[in-house]
C-alpha cells in the first residue's frame, strides 16, 4: 500500500493491514487550455486537519450535507 503524506503539513497517513487509519482529500487536476499550466497534471493530498484549516479561509463556505450511504 502506498504511503500518503499531506502536501501541506507533511503528516504521514498511517495504514494498518492495507486500510488507511484516517481519510484524506485527494485532488487530481488536469490543466487545460487558457491556463498557464496547459498540459500539466497536478496531484496532491490534504489531511483532514489541514482541510479544516483551509476551508476556514474560504469567502464562500463549503456546501455540506449529510449522507446515509458510504461507498
Amino acid at each position: 500500500m502506498k504511503e500518503i503524506r499531506c502536501n501541506i503539513c507533511g503528516k504521514t497517513i498511517m495504514h494498518d493491514k492495507n486500510v488507511y487509519t484516517e481519510d484524506v482529500l485527494m485532488v487530481t487536476k488536469d490543466w487545460g487550455y487558457f491556463s498557464k499550466k496547459d498540459g500539466k497534471r497536478h496531484r496532491f493530498c490534504i489531511c483532514e486537519s489541514c482541510y479544516d484549516d483551509m476551508i476556514q479561509r474560504f469567502v464562500i463556505p463549503v456546501c455540506s450535507e449529510d449522507i446515509t450511504e458510504f461507498m
